[in-house]
């Protein structure tokens, strides 16, 4: 009696490969997720962190007003005294900006020290947690000449207030204009945690006493 080799089922050897094929596509699939599982967590990291950032500038913009109020609320000298009142973060004078508008004095200690006093500064708080807040404002002025009052330099120097004629009678329209009243401009930079600066700008307008 002669033996036989006894040959594989091919079905076996297929079946094999195919197992091989499944588990190496597995494998990518899984690194395909891990992969769009670290994209997602960046991007909800990112999400939240533009999130607080928002908040904290909100919340230091509600700040400044405070600063805007103690602007409004003070009594601003004219006449020979208007130029020194470093005392009151004043200029009778409009101050040199940059291209955004913020006056320069406010960019560095340096530069604030020549108009205005430290002893202003106020502190705020964030929440519940007090201090790391520090606002500092500057008020000028937008009149050119300093010991004028606004009403003797009139138009040609001072920035007018600008008010919508109202009705169609005649008599309205030749009557006098009415004195100039100083437009007061005032700048808040509100400094808070992480290294974060906003600044607010205001303006205002009262009697020259």
């Amino acid at each position: 009696m002669s033996l036989r080799p006894v040959s594989r089922p091919r079905c076996a050897a297929g079946l094999r490969r195919q197992r091989g094929v499944v588990l190496v596509f597995c494998l990518i699939v899984l690194v395909v997720l891990l992969a769009g599982g670290v994209a997602v967590s960046r991007s909800m990291n990112a999400s939240l962190s533009n999130t607080g950032s928002l908040a904290l500038r909100r919340d230091l913009v509600n700040q400044a007003e405070s600063a805007i109020k103690r602007a409004m609320d003070q009594t601003y000298p004219v006449g020979g005294t208007a130029a020194a009142n470093k005392a009151l973060n004043y200029s009778p004078t409009p101050l040199a900006v940059n291209d955004m508008g913020i006056p320069n004095a406010l960019l560095t200690d340096t530069a604030f020290a020549a108009v205005g006093s430290t002893a202003n500064d106020m502190d705020g708080a964030i929440g519940d947690l007090t201090g790391g807040v520090r606002i500092r404002y500057l008020v000028d002025r937008m009149c050119d000449i300093a010991a004028q009052s606004a009403t003797d330099q009139g138009r040609g120097h001072c920035v007018p207030i600008t008010r919508e004629a109202v009705g169609g009678s005649a008599q309205l329209a030749t009557r006098a204009p009415p004195p100039v009243q100083p437009i007061y401009r005032v700048t808040v930079r509100v400094s808070g945690p992480r290294n974060t600066q906003v600044f607010v700008q205001s303006s205002f307008t009262k009697p020259e006493s």
